[in-house]
């Protein structure tokens, strides 16, 4: 019999958002070249550090107020995808990394210039890159599947069919506070959940991979590198802290789940030939059969 511990696993979060644009206009007096800081009207909770957010100008004009190093090309655009970093007042910086952004240093900002005319945008969260739930100890996902009566009149014993699947659960990792400066760039901070249950305007949705074996752990050594987890979709229903005088403050949130529910698996048998990108070499004859080593 194997046993697997609880630590071969951990969650995987996605930023997602349920808005599809928020419109506003970027004033002369809204941008501070010199602190490489802007602002645009927009409601407490519609962005936040990290999130990458896609800036369209709506009348076609160039967004002036980036400078030209701020798109990979090299040139103004009418339209740019920047990582930010929103202030207590709600100023605005633009970075080209999510770190960058978590970090919110102003010389690593991509530079501003200041502008004479009123410029119309709309802006929207684009956020798809994952990061690791930091300092989680604890997840549940629970599935269910409807079962639709369908006894007919002189049946002697009760038929049901099988219905639609959903799924609920709940995170909880502990509360950690660090200065922005400090903040890993490859984690997503226990704060994000609490967040997400007061995003009025743009929803609390996320993406996730809830995995319940990581690489590196396994009973064999053909199974080291094996990797199983559940891929879901889903929204933040209930978030709250806890707090005693004689344990650690840990955060706690409930979730149910959106669309399907996938159990996923990724396995690398060791006796297949892979070319260099761990892609199968198939064979010619049979293109669904892999190349395999010969036997020792």
């Amino acid at each position: 019999m194997s046993v697997y511990l609880g630590n071969y696993g951990f969650v995987e979060l996605r930023r997602m958002s349920d808005a599809t644009q928020k419109a506003s206009v970027v004033n002369p007096g809204d941008v501070n070249a010199a602190r490489r800081r802007f602002s645009f009207d927009f409601e407490t909770g519609f962005l936040t550090s990290g999130d990458q957010v896609e800036i369209t100008s709506t009348n076609g004009a160039d967004l002036d107020f980036v400078d030209p190093s701020g798109w990979l090309v090299n040139a103004r655009q009418s339209s740019g995808a920047w990582y930010i970093n929103v202030d207590d007042l709600g100023g605005i910086r633009l970075y080209d990394t999510y770190d960058k952004s978590l970090a919110g240093i102003q010389d690593q900002a991509i530079v501003l210039t200041s502008i004479v005319d009123d410029i119309p945008i709309v802006a929207r969260v684009v956020n798809a890159v994952p990061h690791i739930l930091a300092e989680c100890t604890y997840f549940e996902l629970s599935t269910s599947r409807e079962a639709v009566d369908t006894t007919a009149l002189g049946d002697e014993f009760r038929s049901q069919y099988s219905s639609l699947i959903s799924g609920s659960g709940q995170f909880r990792a502990f509360w950690e506070y660090l200065p922005q400066y400090a903040q890993n760039s490859s984690t997503e901070n226990a704060h994000y959940l609490l967040q997400l249950a007061v995003r009025t305007e743009v929803g609390s949705r996320f993406g996730a991979k809830l995995y319940l074996k990581s690489q590196g752990n396994g009973t064999t050594v053909a199974a080291q590198d094996d990797l199983i987890w559940y891929e879901i979709e889903g929204i933040v229903t209930q978030a709250a802290v806890n707090f005693a005088p004689d344990s650690t403050v840990e955060v706690t949130a409930d979730f149910v789940t959106t669309g399907p529910i996938q159990l996923l698996s990724k396995t690398a048998p060791d006796n297949k030939v892979l070319q260099e990108n761990d892609d199968d070499i198939r064979l010619e004859q049979d293109p669904i059969s892999s190349l395999l080593r010969e036997a020792s």
